[in-house]
């Protein structure tokens, strides 16, 4: 018989350390000379990215310590590595130079020059280039303000020297790539105040036989239309995921500018471009080409114009599948499996994992999200997936409904998916429902969804996630008075906004949060130069709608805060920097709001070294706990100040 104690205070064997072991992430997979490969995150080495392959059932290292395989482009970083099979190429942390790692001798070879400072000088989305070269997007600081920055795009030459600047056809820049026969290159480039999937356009221009640029020409895209990934056909033709109908479709681009959609589809088949080298799809031949539809695997065939789902149980693929062994590798998660390195047979829908599943609990600890769809006052639909309490040790006094937490995703042009979560099962198998939430402005439901945001954010996301929670509290399956709302980056804002002008909640966990937006903003402001625009479509252009930046501020209403809050925020943070925190925990001071502000050396954004995981999962853990009246067994109480 189960034992019966509160909602919140249950024993499980979910550890914070077992949700920081998970964390060690594949990424930035591909397959080189019939080979997987990946790029994999490792939070027990202070959140270093290695480089590794498969090779006959086994996973084989390729850049050991102390080189960590990423780079600050955009501040979220592209595409790190690129390989012959003889040679590895790759951006490095410490100082953002390229290098090129011989296999065979394992000797490394610097091939940029080092920056005049730290990290003034970065590179991202490496490319094959012409023979002898990589191509890539170099960024450069130009000023002391953090928007003082440059881009263009560069021939690296793989004997080291300087490298080549090919073209800078805009302020943002994807980096090219050659076409089979090597007259052209391809690329995408976009503008402030735009967004990458605001409007961008799809360029090409001759590569003449210097290896200059000739002139670009605009083939597709533009001002209200988004092309997130392009690919080149041996025809000499392009294929591009593109949105002038309102959804990411698979366009073929003729030089010409000539556009076809191959499948129109209500359905998104690609994304938001936050990180430089992201792709949905692949091209498998014969008019077949693998896609993910809302982050689902499905193979398009243009003769029949058809989507046909494959491997329905993963429900999440990370933005890099490859075609591998007569199917798809990828990097895929499902609601009853973590994440994974995977292959699965097109013809079959067979799936195999080519890295182990991570040691996991039984599955009676572990919370299957449940999809549902809410709606708002007006009747807009807001997806959602919930994941109840679930521990078979363990059930709740009669009569007794669980605390619940909303939890806001970041971007805020992002999205949860239905998978396993350790961290939402840390909670769960705890007695603490979650539900995570696509408010409007999520991606994979449209361009009219996502821009239900624009000049929006702060109203449309807070009253969805209100929705959401009133929805399950009138339902029966969550206690009204222990609702808390949990966020990080804009999940953090959207946190914070809600504790200030909703009655919804009684605590949040605000993470490395946006909290004052004006001076957020603009050139000069905290953030980094590619967000420095975002608010122009989120909340309206400066200084005509100023009066908006102040009003949905966090740090503007904290009079009105409805309860404690827990703010986490690493200390090395370009694109929220601390200073935001550090004013809004200033103003608390005095107020009798209960709360607690940790910090953490050496993170920037998002948690990525496993002792910061450890302490910020626990310490959520802690303050529900103390907020919400219930015992925290084995975990150390948060000091809460006023």
């Amino acid at each position: 018989m189960p034992e019966i104690a509160p909602y919140g205070s249950w024993s499980s064997p979910i550890q914070a350390a077992d949700v920081a072991t998970a964390g060690v992430v594949p990424q930035w997979l591909d397959v080189v000379d019939g080979t997987v490969w990946w790029a994999e995150a490792r939070p027990a080495e202070g959140g270093r990215v290695s480089l590794v392959r498969w090779v006959d059932g086994a996973v084989e290292e390729l850049l050991p310590a102390p080189w960590n395989a990423r780079n600050r482009v955009h501040e979220y970083g592209g595409r790190p590595w690129v390989s012959d099979g003889r040679t590895l190429v790759f951006t490095n942390w410490a100082d953002q130079r390229v290098y090129l790692r011989d296999l065979a001798s394992g000797e490394v070879t610097p091939l940029t020059p080092e920056p005049p400072e730290r990290h003034g000088i970065r590179y991202g989305d490496l490319r094959p280039g012409r023979d002898g070269e990589v191509w890539a997007v170099r960024e450069r600081t130009t000023g002391p303000r953090r928007t003082d920055v440059a881009r263009d795009l560069v021939a690296i030459p793989l004997a080291g020297g300087e490298p080549r600047s090919l073209s800078a056809s805009h302020h943002f820049l994807t980096a090219p790539q050659l076409s089979a026969d090597g007259r052209h290159a391809a690329w995408l480039g976009w503008n402030h105040p735009a967004m990458p999937w605001d409007g961008t356009e799809l360029c090409v221009a001759e590569v003449r036989e210097d290896g200059t640029f000739g002139d670009h020409r605009v083939l597709a895209g533009g001002p209200g239309t988004s092309v997130c990934q392009l690919e080149w056909e041996e025809s000499g033709t392009l294929l591009a995921l593109l949105d002038p109908d309102g959804w990411w479709n698979l366009h073929r681009v003729t030089l010409d500018g000539g556009l076809t959609n191959l499948a129109p589809a209500e359905a998104e088949l690609g994304g938001a471009l936050w990180k430089l080298g992201a792709r949905w799809t692949v091209p498998l031949g014969n008019g077949r080409h693998a896609v993910l539809d809302s982050g689902r695997l499905a193979v398009l065939d243009e003769a029949t114009g058809s989507l046909t789902p494959v491997a329905p149980e993963l429900t999440e693929w990370a933005t890099s599948p490859a075609v591998f062994d007569g199917g798809v590798a990828g990097i895929a998660a499902g609601p009853r499996r973590d994440v994974a390195v995977v292959h699965v047979d097109l013809g079959t829908g067979a799936v195999t994992d080519l890295t182990p599943q991570p040691p996991l609990p039984p599955a009676a600890y572990l919370p299957v999200p449940q999809a549902r769809t809410f709606h708002t006052a007006d009747g807009e639909p807001v997806p959602a997936y919930v994941y109840p309490p679930a521990n078979p040790e363990f059930a709740a006094p009669d009569g007794e409904l669980p605390p619940y937490v909303v939890h806001a995703h970041g971007g805020p042009t992002g999205r949860n998916y239905p998978v396993l979560s350790l961290e939402f099962a840390y909670l769960t198998s705890r007695g603490i429902g979650v539900v995570a939430v696509n408010y409007g402005g999520s991606t994979g439901y449209g361009r009219r969804f996502r821009e239900r945001l624009r000049e929006h954010w702060g109203l449309v996301d807070v009253a969805d996630c209100a929705a959401v929670a009133g929805a399950l509290v009138a339902e029966g399956a969550a206690d009204g008075e222990r609702i808390a709302i949990r966020g990080g980056s804009a999940g953090g804002f959207t946190s914070a906004a809600s504790m200030t002008t909703v009655r919804t909640y009684r605590a949040a966990t605000i993470k490395f949060p946006i909290l004052d937006l004006e001076p957020w903003t603009g050139d000069g402001g905290e953030t980094h130069d590619f967000e420095s625009r975002y608010l122009d479509g989120l909340i309206g252009p400066l200084p005509e709608t100023s009066e908006r930046y102040l009003k949905r501020s966090p740090i503007n209403n904290i009079g009105a805060l409805a309860g404690p809050v827990l703010l986490l925020q690493g200390l090395e943070d370009e694109i929220c920097p601390p200073e935001q925190a550090e004013r809004f925990v200033a103003s608390l001071r005095g107020t009798g709001v209960p709360h607690a502000h940790l910090t953490f050396a050496g993170e920037q954004h998002g948690f990525r070294k496993a002792d910061t995981i450890v302490t910020a999962l626990e310490s959520e853990l802690a303050f529900y706990g103390q907020v919400f009246g219930f015992a925290t067994p084995g975990v150390a109480p948060v000091d809460l100040r006023r």
